[in-house]
């Protein structure tokens, strides 16, 4: 989807901002009642001086991602009929076809059998090859990153804790709780585990503006990392930091840094699964 409308954005460059009227004013401001129309006239299609080079199945593109972009059609949101496009912009069934299957390639809509088309709930995307600070990954998708701090404590290790970090029963331990939002949904409720010997000053940071891993970067820098993946259901905590249904899945990563010889965080980060995706390559 941010590929697709990215695209609309260099297309603004190359005309959209003069393309007809009854494009523009069916994507931002339709009648109440029924399909967008062209205006007395006019066709959807009719602006040959800046569009005559641009494909039709193309320009019906990104009329439909001007509506999604304009907020006309948001996620969840069933978009006109393959039909009514059809008699909307006087082309055949076949062109409207291609640009529906394209945005749905591009997963900016999604069809439902025996229902319609439907704008796809967007996925959030995390690099896994990397360890990154989930607020860099929302910034460098142009989006706002916000969190909010659950909990923040000193407590004792557990025996598995412990063991887990190679430390003696009840040994002080950091512990946060953190929701992390992107435009301000929640992406992730991040469940963090610090070793006070490789991050003293943990307790004395502001969450709201620096995340731990930012932190913990700076403070521990990273000699390595293990990490697991799987699909769970939340519990019930977890599912209303993250506003879900308990029977939705998430995806959990769980992750171990070593730095300095020591196990300096384990943290387990859960992402609801219809809203959130991991990515990675390697050459």
């Amino acid at each position: 989807m941010r590929a697709a409308l990215r695209r609309l954005l260099l297309n603004s460059k190359k005309g959209w901002r003069q393309a007809s009227c009854s494009v523009l004013k069916s994507a931002i401001a339709p009648p109440a009642g029924g399909a967008p129309c062209p205006c007395p006239g006019e066709t959807a299609l009719d602006d040959h001086n800046t569009q005559e080079n641009t494909p039709i199945f193309q320009r019906i593109k990104d009329f439909l991602l001007a509506g999604i972009a304009a907020g006309r059609w948001k996620e969840g949101d069933v978009i006109p009929s393959e039909q009514a496009l059809v008699k909307q912009f006087g082309v055949s069934r076949m062109t409207v076809n291609r640009a529906v299957r394209e945005l749905t390639s591009e997963q900016v809509l999604t069809r439902r059998q025996g229902s319609g088309t439907y704008v796809a709930q967007q996925k959030y995307q995390a690099t896994l090859l990397e360890i990154k600070s989930i607020a860099d990954e929302v910034r460098a998708r142009g989006h706002i990153h916000r969190s909010s701090l659950q909990l923040l404590e000193r407590t004792k290790a557990s025996d598995l804790l412990a063991k887990q970090f190679g430390l003696p029963p009840e040994h002080p331990l950091f512990h946060s709780l953190i929701v992390h939002f992107e435009n301000g949904v929640p992406i992730q409720v991040e469940d963090r585990w610090v070793n006070p010997e490789c991050a003293p000053d943990y307790m004395t940071q502001d969450f709201s503006s620096i995340t731990p891993n930012e932190y913990l970067m700076a403070a521990a820098p990273l000699q390595g990392a293990t990490y697991s993946i799987e699909a769970l259901s939340a519990p019930r905590d977890i599912a209303e930091m993250l506003a879900i249904d308990t029977k939705q899945p998430c995806l959990v990563l769980r992750r171990q840094t070593r730095s300095g010889g020591k196990i300096a965080s384990i943290a387990t980060m859960w992402h609801p699964g219809h809203r959130y995706q991991f990515a990675g390559s390697f050459s």
